[in-house]
């Protein structure tokens, strides 16, 4: 049975119990259910299926159960394995101390973009497939990334640093 990783967008501790989503996980008949750190990512065994057909089993579980939803993006464990191995950061000279973060799209991005593009010492560095691959040097302005990221692709996007996505991967 195949492996995937649920990215739910603005979870935190404040408005979601893990155990709460993990219960809402297994309700529809998601099993090997573990959820990681306290942000929104939940790992689960599910028959073959669409990531659309997968995302749209969990938010209606979570509707149900927690009455409320959370934005969900589903990738398949093999393809975030791919993604670490392929490490598309190598490519790119970051200076020390920077952050990677990926951005998971929901849907692609219909526009062709010239990268990297750059704002506040975040880059946007490359886009792969629905994966866009940022940069940033943590500042005094907080996750001034974030802004740069929905300028140009909207909110129906969640991001993950790339430890917490290697983490996923291996839950």
């Amino acid at each position: 049975m195949p492996r995937y990783v649920a990215f739910l967008r603005g979870v935190s501790p404040m408005n979601a119990k893990m155990p709460e989503l993990k219960h809402c996980f297994e309700s529809v008949g998601f099993t090997n259910v573990k959820t990681v750190l306290s942000s929104g990512n939940v790992v689960f065994d599910a028959r073959a299926a669409s990531a659309s057909a997968l995302e749209r089993k969990a938010e209606a579980a979570m509707t149900r159960h927690l009455d409320r939803s959370f934005q969900t993006i589903v990738r398949p464990v093999a393809a975030l394995s791919d993604l670490l191995e392929a490490d598309p950061y190598a490519a790119f000279d970051l200076p020390a101390g920077a952050k990677r973060v990926v951005t998971f799209l929901r849907t692609a991005h219909p526009a062709k973009l010239s990268l990297p593009l750059e704002k506040d010492e975040a880059r946007i560095l490359a886009m792969k497939n629905q994966e866009i691959f940022s940069a940033y040097v943590p500042g005094p302005r907080g996750p001034v990334f974030m802004t740069l990221i929905e300028k140009t692709f909207g909110t129906d996007v969640t991001t993950r640093t790339w430890d917490t996505v290697r983490k996923c991967a291996a839950a």
